[in-house]
């Protein structure tokens, strides 16, 4: 059941890398608007991005609730994909199956929270706030942990104060935190934004 349950955290968290980017982003096309599978979202997910770099991160959207039609998309979504995936996983894995429903709750709580206090979101998922407030917001996909975007290289950190304690995500005690660090960085390793240098400080 357990092994099951963690696989399954493991699935959904690339399943969060592959949406986010392929489905609520899109697809770059030369000369075209980005292609999604499921436009709508799309549409949804970038207004979401429009209204969080106004507001700092804010999104009023949560405050509204289902009647804010970005929030009811998002809530609908997620259970669809819960649904379809815990009844997929089933005969499987209970664990999986569990995990698939647990995800998607814990997507939107972390997500909805985040929004809302933006505090909270720099502290606790420095990855998704990187996401939206930094100048390429064609990276960090993942939001309740950034696993995948370790492993596949899109982790890209704007400043010291927006590097989580560890890859995983989760806060470790000191030793076991670098260990996964330097493992990272030998394997895995995070990108960081290129600081543009200004012409008094190539005189300097």
């Amino acid at each position: 059941m357990w092994k099951g349950f963690l696989a399954g955290l493991v699935v959904a968290n690339c399943f969060e890398w592959v949406a986010h980017k392929y489905i609520l982003h899109g697809t770059h096309r030369a000369g075209q608007r980005r292609y999604s599978p499921v436009p709508e979202s799309m549409k949804s997910h970038w207004e979401h991005h429009r209204e969080v770099r106004k507001t700092s991160f804010h999104d009023h959207g949560y405050v509204e609730g289902i009647r804010n039609w970005r929030t009811k998309n998002e809530i609908v979504s997620l259970a669809v994909v819960a649904t379809v995936a815990s009844g997929v996983f089933y005969p499987i894995s209970k664990g999986m199956s569990l995990a698939a429903l647990y995800s998607a709750a814990n997507y939107y709580y972390i997500h909805r929270r985040a929004h809302l206090e933006p505090e909270w979101a720099v502290k606790k998922i420095p990855w998704h706030y990187d996401h939206h407030m930094n100048s390429n917001q064609d990276a960090n996909w993942c939001v309740t942990k950034p696993w995948f975007d370790y492993i596949l290289g899109t982790r890209v950190i704007s400043s010291q104060e927006l590097q989580e304690q560890n890859p995983l995500g989760i806060t470790l005690p000191h030793v076991m935190a670098q260990g996964l660090n330097h493992l990272s960085a030998a394997y895995f390793p995070a990108k960081w934004v290129e600081k543009k240098v200004t012409v008094a400080e190539r005189v300097a």
